[in-house]
C-alpha cells in the first residue's frame, strides 16, 4: 500500500494497478441489504433463494460489489491526500457476487485532462472487478478529481 496518492501528473494513461483481494461473506451482504433497505426475498430469504433463484446462494446486490471494490482500491493509497472528490461514472454489473466468492480489482489510467483550475486534475480509471475465478464480476468507467502537484 502506498503512503501518499499519486498526483495528477504522476498518472499515466494505460498505467494498471490492482488490489488486494476480498472475499464477501454472508455478514457482508446482510449488514449491506439491512443497512440500505434492500429488502427483497433474494437477499434475506434463505427458503427463497434455495427454491426460486438460479444460484442457489445468498447472493451480493451489484450495489454492495462496487462499495466493496471501491474500498480495495482506497486501500491500495492511490488516492490516498490526492483525491479530491468522485465525480460519477458508468457502471456494468456483469456476473454475480455470492457469498463466498473472493473479488479484486484492476484499475486502468484510461484518460486525463487539466481543468481551469491549477490545483487540480480530472483523471478518468476504468476498474475490472474479477472474481477467484479471474471472472469479470463488473466493470466501471470511474472520473475523480485529483490534486496536482
Amino acid at each position: 500500500m502506498r503512503s501518499a496518492g499519486i498526483n495528477f501528473e504522476g498518472h499515466k494513461i494505460g498505467e494498471v494497478y490492482r488490489t488486494l483481494a476480498r472475499t464477501v461473506s454472508e455478514t457482508d451482504i446482510v449488514n449491506f441489504v439491512n443497512q440500505c433497505g434492500f429488502t427483497e426475498p433474494l437477499f434475506l430469504d434463505m427458503e427463497y433463494v434455495k427454491r426460486e433463484s438460479v444460484f442457489k446462494r445468498r447472493a451480493a446486490p451489484g450495489a454492495l460489489t462496487f462499495a466493496l471494490s471501491e474500498g480495495l482500491v482506497m486501500q491500495t493509497g492511490l488516492i490516498h491526500g490526492t483525491g479530491m472528490a468522485f465525480l460519477g461514472g458508468e457502471l456494468k454489473v456483469v456476473a454475480p457476487v455470492l457469498e463466498g466468492d473472493t473479488i479484486r480489482v484492476e484499475v486502468e489510467v484510461a484518460d486525463k485532462r487539466e481543468t481551469k483550475k491549477p490545483d487540480r486534475g480530472i483523471v478518468t480509471y476504468r476498474h475490472r472487478v474479477l472474481n477467484q475465478r479471474d471472472e469479470v464480476v463488473l466493470e466501471a468507467t470511474i472520473q475523480r478529481m485529483i490534486r496536482r502537484a
